[in-house]
């Protein structure tokens, strides 16, 4: 089983590293765009098409399902990417968990990209499956291009700043873009100096858009299988290696692991 994810940079660790977790016999193909990124401030015709590269790049691998491991890619560019992959692959996209966050019927808080926080897309996102709930949408600029960075000073003031919006009887807390479940060790630190130590639930897009690639193609997770999955990393449509900035999180760290011990 092959399993392709993209993003335009290093966002697709967390899903990749899940992925990796779930099934350790999974092939896995990293597609991102280090020429390209970021994808935020384009337009959206522009993203599609960065897009609909990075994807092409990955398919040309014959892949048995696609992951766009990228919640703004996701917006803009998954109707695209489907038109032109399915039913060969299955596309896959992340959507911000805000549908089980506001199930548990507390106070919501959804970190996000500037772009996307007050977005017709999140709010769609919160009519329909947080109404009578409350929330407060988070705008997190810098976050993500700190993460992308490895920039560890650059993260704690991103978060930090996004802590000081956040209300203190917050209960559940969505992380809304990929980048930002590298960093949940620092953003849980600052919530819990803001909230007094309350218990926080947090809600990423990793293990449930990895879950459901899963299910797409009929299969489980098995995560004591044997750890035989190769990894195979596409730049620009390059093949290269992990990039430095994603060797500074566990999750880069995993992959690269699991990378070696298949003799890459």
């Amino acid at each position: 089983m092959k399993i392709a994810l993209m993003d335009s940079g290093i966002g697709l660790l967390a899903a990749a590293a899940a992925m990796r977790r779930l099934r350790p016999d999974a092939d896995l193909v990293l597609s991102s765009d280090p020429d390209g990124m970021p994808w935020g401030p384009r337009t959206p015709a522009d993203l599609t098409e960065r897009a609909r590269a990075v994807a092409r790049a990955a398919a040309g691998l014959r892949p048995d399902a696609l992951i766009v491991a990228c919640n703004t890619a996701s917006v803009h560019a998954l109707p695209t990417l489907r038109a032109e992959l399915e039913p060969e692959i299955p596309v896959i996209g992340t959507v911000p968990a805000i549908k089980p966050a506001a199930a548990a019927g507390g106070r919501v808080a959804i970190w996000a990209t500037p772009a996307t926080t007050g977005s017709p897309y999140q709010r769609g996102l919160i009519r329909d499956f947080a109404a009578g709930v409350p929330v407060t949408e988070v705008p997190c600029p810098g976050l993500a291009d700190a993460v992308e960075h490895a920039d560890e000073d650059a993260v704690i003031l991103a978060v930090a700043a996004a802590a000081a919006l956040t209300p203190p009887d917050v209960t559940d807390v969505v992380l809304g873009c990929t980048h930002y479940e590298l960093v949940e060790g620092p953003i849980r630190a600052a919530l819990a100096e803001r909230t007094g130590g309350a218990e926080l639930t947090y809600h990423g897009s990793a293990e449930p858009v990895a879950v459901q690639a899963l299910r797409r193609l009929g299969a489980r997770p098995e995560p004591g299988l044997p750890r035989t999955g190769s990894l195979t990393v596409l730049l620009s449509g390059r093949e290269g290696e992990l990039l430095a900035a994603a060797l500074g999180y566990a999750e880069g760290r995993l992959l690269a692991g699991a990378d070696a011990a298949v003799g890459r």
